[in-house]
């Protein structure tokens, strides 16, 4: 029989919707006492907005949009409730884009996708999410210790010490990008290291391809993925049905026309809105900038709440390679750091379930190892490692495309 973390993912649909609509307008209030939300929602009476519709009329907040809101009104753009200094940590991601978090256990919300993973109090939890400047360690740490269990700071990188912590501490299960696991277990192979502990993954930051599920699966490793985001904590997570991505309890979720705040028609595809109900951070009609769309009927495992169909692309051309976003103006960064190139494409692929990255250069040749320089310049601005192919002039296609994501999402 499965178990579930609380009341709340049983509740009757109409009743989880009820109270939703009945939390928006003292959030709504909430926001609009911050500096920026002040401006953003100057027009809006918080005690009118009480369903969905009255919701939709609201200006979308969009990500993208975070880096200037922030620059002119640092550290959070005005969109906070809570004092930075009152904040638990501050954090600092690629774009830049700065993120609190409070003080509230389990700030993020992630102790529900961790327990639907199968974690219980007592279990070990190697985490390999990166603790240094963006927030995901401390999101998946927090959740594991709120929920009662013992964690291994990981963190990325240094391989064969990652093999030799789970082969000395035996953790129940793992926590990180979805293709990090495979280049450590395929160390310990390497190693003859034994690392059979490892039984369940929840997985986050990246997209959990089929090939490399399906090699999980073949090692005896029960993986499902969450999602979400360093502002919004857990937005959705999948359960042991593996039927699309159910949605959490705290947030109120709209799938809308990209580049408009129109809900578009159950099942289509569009992009993902949230507004969160947390005091702290009141983010309202916040766009992630993220595809999906929402599914039909209810998950196979008992819980009711609404779900969506997992991350499906962008709506603007920034992607994730390996955990960390890459955005255009990270790509015309490059460039402008180097003149001898015209321009530039950033093709990300797949290979085994592994993530891969080649920025095609156009430039008049390689002069002086201009392809290793700019290799170092992309690494620097993107925090991510990726090839570079230097082609002719006039060898890319005249398309648009800054990202070429050509990942097979199934």
């Amino acid at each position: 029989m499965t178990e579930y973390f609380d009341d709340l993912e049983t509740r009757e649909p109409e009743v989880r919707e009820a109270a939703l609509m009945a939390a928006l307008p003292a959030q709504i209030a909430r926001a609009k006492a911050t500096e920026g939300y002040g401006e953003i929602l100057a027009d809006v009476d918080p005690a009118e907005v009480t369903g969905r519709a009255a919701l939709a009329a609201l200006p979308v907040t969009r990500k993208s949009e975070l880096v200037e809101l922030q620059q002119t009104a640092p550290p959070f753009g005005g969109l906070n409730a809570t004092a930075p200094g009152e904040m638990a940590r501050l954090f600092h991601s690629p774009g830049p884009i700065a993120e609190p978090e409070g003080r509230r256990k389990d700030f993020w919300r992630l102790a529900r996708p961790l327990f639907a993973a199968g974690f219980r109090p007592g279990d070990i939890v190697h985490n390999c999410f990166s603790y240094h400047f963006t927030p995901a360690g401390f999101m998946f740490d927090s959740a594991a210790q709120a929920l009662g269990c013992a964690v291994f700071p990981g963190g990325v990188g240094q391989t064969e010490l990652q093999v030799a912590a789970i082969a000395h501490y035996r953790p129940l299960g793992y926590a990180g990008t979805p293709d990090f696991l495979k280049i450590i277990l395929e160390k310990a192979d390497e190693l003859g290291a034994d690392v059979s502990s490892l039984k369940r993954a929840l997985v986050g930051g990246g997209a959990l391809l089929p090939p490399l599920r399906q090699e999980y699966d073949a090692r005896g490793i029960d993986v499902v993925q969450s999602y979400g985001t360093a502002d919004l904590g857990n937005i959705a997570y999948e359960s042991e049905a593996r039927e699309g991505l159910i949605l959490d309890e705290e947030i109120i979720v709209e799938i809308v026309r990209p580049g408009t705040g129109e809900p578009v028609a159950a099942g289509d595809v569009g992009e993902v809105v949230v507004t969160l109900l947390g005091e702290d951070y009141p983010l309202v009609r916040f766009g992630t900038g993220d595809l999906s769309a929402m599914m039909e009927g209810q998950s196979p495992c008992g819980r009711t709440a609404p779900r969506i169909k997992g991350w499906m692309g962008r709506a603007d051309q920034r992607t994730k390679v390996r955990g960390m976003f890459v955005d255009p103006r990270q790509i015309d960064a490059v460039l402008k750091h180097h003149p001898e190139l015209a321009r530039a494409r950033l093709v990300v692929g797949e290979d085994g379930g592994l993530d891969t990255a080649t920025l095609q250069c156009e430039t008049e040749g390689d002069a002086g190892g201009l392809a290793d320089a700019v290799a170092a310049t992309f690494r620097t601005e993107c925090k991510v490692k990726a090839e570079v192919e230097l082609v002719a002039p006039g060898d890319l296609p005249n398309d648009g495309k800054v990202i070429d994501d050509t990942r097979d999402y199934g």
